[in-house]
């Protein structure tokens, strides 16, 4: 269990699995020694840079939902998975472990074997959706090697056949087949996708917007997010009060509320230039596996790689996932149902992607609608799957997982689970 324990870590974090697969894949090419090198250590400074820049925007937005909250009187639960990750490693930590090793294993045989040919590299929710398995089979009371069995199963088949979904959407936004999503907010991008060609035209997009000549500086997308995300932040800072302001920060308000938005526009940078690095050397790289252990196969790559095809889509979304949610939120209070809290860094990262989608297939209103969809969906489900969690370990009362596709896969184990 010490060396699973050393291997997890590497499946577990995007960077080390996809150095881990560019290595491979370089030698299977049989490149000199030196580009070996220097191929695995790009890919996974690409794959570092790119979680910088992820880490960057969620420290910048998260302060946002808080001053939402405070500011409108909102109450509820906020969709995040730390809570249930902690739980299911205390409780099934071995399983886990060999659950997310297997996994992997059966996303690779899968692949090689049936025409789903995607190998799955986004390493955190690969952990993700082996701590679902684990979580809800275990606690339903599957044990020992059955549960690891049958969580590998489901977790190596998620791997291809949620990649495989995304995949005639991911030709239209990139205009090829090198890549396609590993990112389990899946039933949210292909909804986007769907629904945007019936709303819209993909030569309306979201990048061709003509605007007037008094919003010029807009047209540059970084510029546009942190203005866009200074009027949110001044807003929601009113709303809630110097009181609350004062919890993150001594400055003054508009000027803290300023700096918050413009850091968050400089981590979308740092993504797009993560972004760029990464499918500017996996995709080469990648091309020993499929020669060599995976004939044919694709790389399932993170959300914020699609940014750099429509930056202007991801703000779009993420907009329109956060009214989405805000909607859901006032039926769940109306009806009596578990409250969701917005959640910004899922509202932006699904949400931005599902703008992507969207934008691909009915140009700005089908990014409108994608993340305004995306925000109804995840909502919604989060909120179903918060009294299920409860209903099977008390402690987690109060607690639920964000993206749309861990709620889906929880809800089917969880009543197939109470069939057997």
């Amino acid at each position: 269990m010490s060396v699973m324990g050393v291997v997890v870590q590497f499946l577990s974090k995007p960077a080390t699995l996809a150095g881990l697969v560019a290595l491979i894949g370089l030698v299977a090419q049989k490149k000199p020694v030196e580009q070996v090198i220097s191929g695995t250590l790009k890919i996974t400074v690409g794959f570092l840079i790119l979680g910088g820049g992820a880490g960057i925007v969620t420290s910048a937005i998260t302060p946002l939902g808080t001053l939402i909250e405070k500011g409108f009187g909102l109450r509820g639960t906020l969709p995040v998975n730390g809570a249930f990750v902690a739980l299911v490693q205390h409780k099934f930590g071995q399983q886990l472990a060999l659950i997310l090793f297997f996994g992997f294993i059966v996303n690779l045989i899968i692949a090689r074997l049936t025409p789903l040919k995607y190998v799955f590299l986004t390493g955190h929710h690969s952990f993700f959706m082996a701590t679902v398995a684990t979580g809800v089979l275990g606690l339903s009371g599957l044990h020992g090697w059955t549960l690891v069995f049958v969580g590998a199963v489901i977790v190596g088949f998620t791997s291809v056949f949620f990649p495989a979904l995304t995949s005639p959407y991911m030709k239209r936004i990139t205009g090829g087949d090198s890549f396609v999503m590993g990112h389990y907010g899946t039933l949210s991008y292909v909804t986007a996708g769907y629904l945007g060609r019936f709303v819209g035209n993909p030569r309306e997009s979201t990048e061709n917007l003509r605007l007037p000549a008094w919003a010029g500086f807009l047209k540059e997308p970084l510029v546009a997010m942190g203005a866009v995300m200074a009027v949110a932040y001044w807003l929601a800072a009113i709303a809630a009060g110097p009181a609350v302001t004062g919890k993150f920060s001594s400055d003054w308000w508009p000027l803290w509320s300023l700096l918050q938005a413009l850091t968050f526009a400089g981590g979308i940078g740092v993504i797009l230039l993560g972004a760029r690095m990464i499918l500017g050397d996996t995709v080469s790289a990648f091309r020993g596996i499929a020669q060599e252990v995976v004939p044919g196969a694709r790389p399932a790559l993170d959300c914020p790689t699609v940014f750099p095809y429509a930056p202007n889509a991801v703000l779009v979304g993420y907009l329109c996932s956060t009214l989405g949610g805000l909607v859901v939120l006032l039926i769940q209070g109306a009806a009596g149902w578990t409250l969701i809290l917005p959640s910004m860094p899922l509202h932006f990262f699904v949400g931005g992607t599902a703008g992507v989608f969207g934008n691909a297939t009915g140009g700005w209103k089908g990014a409108a609608l994608g993340g305004f969809v995306n925000g109804l969906l995840f909502t919604l489900l989060a909120g179903c799957l918060s009294p299920v969690l409860t209903t099977l370990e008390p402690a987690l009362a109060g607690n639920t997982l964000g993206d749309t596709d861990f709620s889906v896969i929880g809800l089917i184990l969880y009543w197939v689970g109470k069939l057997f």
